[in-house]
Formats: structure tokens, C-alpha cells, sequence
């Protein structure tokens, strides 16, 4: 995706799979985001490149369904780049993933769903994220095919948990186990208290971990095997 004279975002330009770019330094992001907010639309590329693929995966993961994540994740980079100016510091990330939060959001009041009414639709399999994972893990080596369809099936497994975790809790749980955020980057993501983000994260694990527990007989053996010894020792 790209912006500037006479650029449109390609639809779906952040893949399930797609590499990310080398990371840049702290100050070498700052100075980008510098020259973005003073309308540098080359410099506002360079921003995206870094982040797209969490701004998907988070799109992604929250509505289960490639394309719609794909068409949020424009909608999301788009917003950003008509409101870079006003970013007044902080994590770069934190105020990215907030826009892109707020997209998903905004999705749910535009479709008139609630999220339970929708459930089935997101957990259902979809070819065209696996298709990416697999190329993902094509050009890694070190995967096999056992090792990628274990990993496949497991995936699957946790994106159905999560489609029935509450919006906030889901998008707590994505931003911390999926995302690798610290709590404080999510409070600012969500503009919510640290004290807010550690108790919805600890419903959410929570929740999740009661439907693996219901759906164990889903999960590779090798899977069961280590949560079985795991309330062995216990």
C-alpha cells in the first residue's frame, strides 16, 4: 500500500504471511514520523511497511475473515494517513493498532451484527489463510508438513476461541499474546487503564483456556499429551 499523488492502496495488500521489512531504529522511526506529519508521503510509506502486517494480523484476528481484515486494514491505514499530523508521540504502534481497533469496531455497528450472531461465520475454515500460512511456511525450512499442519489445526482451534470472547477481551488478548505488546503500548491502543487492559486480559486467557479444555479432543495429540502432564503435574 502506498499513498501519495495519484496512488491507491491495493486491497489485501497486507497477505496472511507477507515478510516484514528489516526494523529501523527508534530514531530512525521518529524521524520518519517527523516527516510524515509535515505531509512526507514517501516517509509515511516507509511507516507502513513497518507495521501493516500488525495492523492485518490484528484486523485479521479480530473478524476472522481475510477479506473483510484485508478491506479494514486499508480502511485503517487510510485514516491514519489523513491524521498523521496529529500524532503528538508516544508509541507509533500503540496510536496505529488504536485506529485500526477502532475500524473493527466500526465494522461491527456498520454490518449491524453482534458478535454472537456471527460466530459461525468466523470460525468456519478459510482456504485462502491457510493457502498463506502454508507459503509462509514453505520458505522457512525448518517447518515439515506434519509440523505445519499441527500448527494449522491449532490455529484454527484458538481463532475459534477466540470469535467468542467479547470484542474488548478478544482485542486485549491479540494485542498481548498474539502481538507481543506490553500492557501500557495496549492501554494507549485501547485508551483504557492499565488496571482495565490486565483484567480483561486475564478473562480473556481465561475464557480461551476453558474452550481449548472443551474442545481438546480437537487439539494434535501431541498437544493433548503436554496440557494432559501439565495437570499431572499440577
Amino acid at each position: 500500500m502506498s499513498f501519495g499523488k495519484g496512488s491507491q492502496g491495493d486491497r489485501g495488500a497486507t497477505p496472511p504471511g507477507g515478510r516484514q521489512p528489516p526494523e529501523h531504529t527508534g530514531d530512525a522511526e521518529a524521524l520518519l514520523i517527523a516527516r510524515s506529519r509535515r505531509g512526507d508521503t514517501t516517509a509515511f510509506n516507509q511507516l507502513i511497511l513497518l507495521h501493516q502486517q500488525a495492523v492485518y494480523t490484528l484486523a485479521y484476528r479480530m473478524l476472522g475473515d481475510p477479506d473483510t481484515a484485508a478491506d479494514i486494514t486499508q480502511e485503517a491505514l487510510f485514516a491514519a494517513f489523513r491524521a498523521v499530523a496529529s500524532f503528538r508521540g508516544g508509541s507509533f504502534r500503540a496510536w496505529l493498532l488504536r485506529i485500526a481497533s477502532n475500524a473493527c469496531f466500526d465494522y461491527w455497528r456498520r454490518s449491524r451484527r453482534r458478535p454472537g450472531e456471527s460466530l459461525e461465520a468466523l470460525t468456519e475454515p478459510d482456504s485462502s489463510h491457510e493457502e498463506g500460512q502454508a507459503q509462509q511456511f514453505a520458505d522457512d525450512e525448518r517447518w515439515n508438513p506434519e509440523t505445519l499442519a499441527l500448527r494449522v489445526e491449532v490455529q484454527e482451534l484458538i481463532q475459534a476461541g477466540l470469535a467468542r470472547l467479547p470484542l474488548e477481551q478478544r482485542l486485549a488478548v491479540i494485542l498481548s499474546d498474539i502481538q507481543g505488546l506490553p500492557y501500557e503500548e495496549i492501554a494507549s491502543a485501547t485508551n483504557a487503564t492499565l488496571g482495565t487492559v490486565k483484567s480483561r486480559i486475564a478473562r480473556g486467557r481465561a475464557q480461551l483456556r476453558d474452550y481449548l479444555l472443551q474442545h481438546a479432543e480437537l487439539l494434535p495429540r501431541a498437544y493433548r499429551l503436554k496440557e494432559e502432564k501439565g495437570r499431572e503435574n499440577g
